[in-house]
């Protein structure tokens, strides 16, 4: 780890002490939120209607960190998206609410969507006191498909 300023860099490749289980925990957990928002930014809809991507589908960089997507609602507000892999915690809610303090200061009106695959009682509170913060639980569905020979397989009755 090195510190640049008010930020700490972690550097996990050749860390002859990194576990490597702990390491393939972080890249899953990069990959997923990666893919999260891939998928998100195809279906922003599904999320909530009316909102449409403004950031030029790259993450929007600002003096607090990265949003992970910028959009703009119905209404022309500005809505900041934080993902989160797996649970969110108290943390979350204070990125995701530097963040819109960041596009605030520069005379925006903002609010956030904090999604996340779980949230804890700590975390469902403390977003409570700010109103126009929201969250989302994101789920997964997943169908099937016969392919190649399995189409002209049928079973037979009994």
């Amino acid at each position: 780890m090195t510190s640049n300023g008010s930020h700490q860099i972690f550097v996990l490749k050749n860390a002859p002490d990194l576990d490597e289980e702990v390491a393939d925990a972080i890249e899953t957990t990069f990959g997923l939120e990666r893919d999260l928002q891939l998928v998100l930014r195809k279906n922003i809809e599904q999320l909530e209607p009316g909102l449409k991507i403004i950031d030029g589908n790259k993450e929007q960089i600002v003096e607090s960190g990265r949003i992970d997507i910028t959009a703009e609602d119905a209404n022309g507000t500005t809505v900041i998206i934080e993902l989160k892999a797996g649970t969110a915690d108290r943390e979350a809610v204070a990125q995701i609410l530097a963040y819109m303090g960041d596009l605030i200061s520069k005379g925006k009106t903002v609010r956030g969507i904090l999604v996340a695959g779980d949230f804890p009682a700590r975390t469902i509170a403390a977003a409570k006191a700010v109103p126009n913060l929201h969250l989302r639980r994101y789920g997964f569905q997943f169908s099937f498909e016969a392919v190649g020979s399995d189409i002209a397989q049928t079973v037979p009755a009994a």
